[in-house]
């Protein structure tokens, strides 16, 4: 997901099957141009990725590279990169090299020049259900449209391997469209402030689930158990299940038979 102006975007929705030319490589132009002139919301499981490969915790990463704001629709807090903030320039990109975090780039960069949009559509059969759109994005310095390689949606895709990363954000993406009762906000600030610790601090939430009485008020396989203690994509299918849980979207985690207890009553 991006945040750019709209008149960059081609309004033309696309298929799997569209066709377009586009190489980006050191030998063109505007090469790293796009870097560091756009503002880029960062997904839960981007977050994960380049926390990891900076070998940083996810909370100093938050506080380094980003800001938070609401969402339009769903008011859940966005995390936000802004490269106007670095002046100009992207902080894992360098002029002649490009990219220094290129196997773990954000989804956003990783379909660039290709936008990806996501609807809510009608329910069918009691579920809710989701469709993934795409859009051409046509930046007036970009060169790379001009190259002879071509793609379709579909190669592009996998070229680019974003399909782990769909994947991982597709809950994310989901709860981010939603509305809340007549309309308002899916959560108040206390909730918010929860829905931004699971999904963006993972480190904080392995700790949470770990250390705080959460164990006590939910009953969690100890496979799972084992499984969250040290792999972070696990943890954050984890943490989906228990936001999904405490904003009262799905009853995906059970409680603990203890009586006058509920899970929303914990501190952090």
């Amino acid at each position: 997901m991006v945040d750019m102006n709209m008149k960059v975007v081609e309004p033309r929705k696309l298929t799997a099957e569209s066709r377009f030319r586009f190489r980006c490589h050191p030998g063109v132009a505007c090469f790293t141009e796009c870097c560091g002139k756009t503002t880029i919301i960062l997904t839960p499981y981007d977050i994960l990725r380049l926390k990891n490969r900076l070998r940083i915790p996810s909370g100093e990463f938050l506080e380094k590279y980003t800001r938070t704001e609401d969402h339009d629709k769903s008011g859940l807090p966005m995390v936000i990169m802004d490269m106007p903030r670095f002046e100009g320039k992207c902080p894992f990109v360098k002029p002649v090299t490009g990219c220094e975090v290129y196997s773990d780039r954000p989804a956003t960069c990783r379909y660039y020049p290709i936008g990806q949009g996501t609807l809510i559509t009608e329910p069918v059969e009691g579920q809710k259900a989701v469709e993934e759109f795409y859009f051409y994005v046509r930046e007036p310095h970009c060169r790379g449209y001009e190259d002879e390689a071509e793609w379709t949606v579909a190669t592009w895709r996998e070229d680019q391997g974003v399909d782990r990363y769909d994947e991982m954000n597709l809950e994310w993406k989901t709860m981010m469209l939603r509305r809340g009762e007549a309309g308002g906000p899916v959560a108040d600030e206390r909730g918010n402030k929860l829905f931004a610790m699971v999904l963006y601090d993972l480190d904080q939430f392995r700790k949470f689930v770990f250390k705080s009485r959460f164990l006590q008020l939910f009953s969690v396989d100890p496979d799972i158990l084992e499984l969250i203690w040290d792999d972070d994509e696990e943890l954050l299918k984890f943490g989906y299940q228990y936001i999904k849980t405490v904003l009262k979207i799905e009853e995906a985690l059970k409680l603990q038979e203890v009586k006058g207890t509920e899970a929303t009553t914990m501190t952090f």
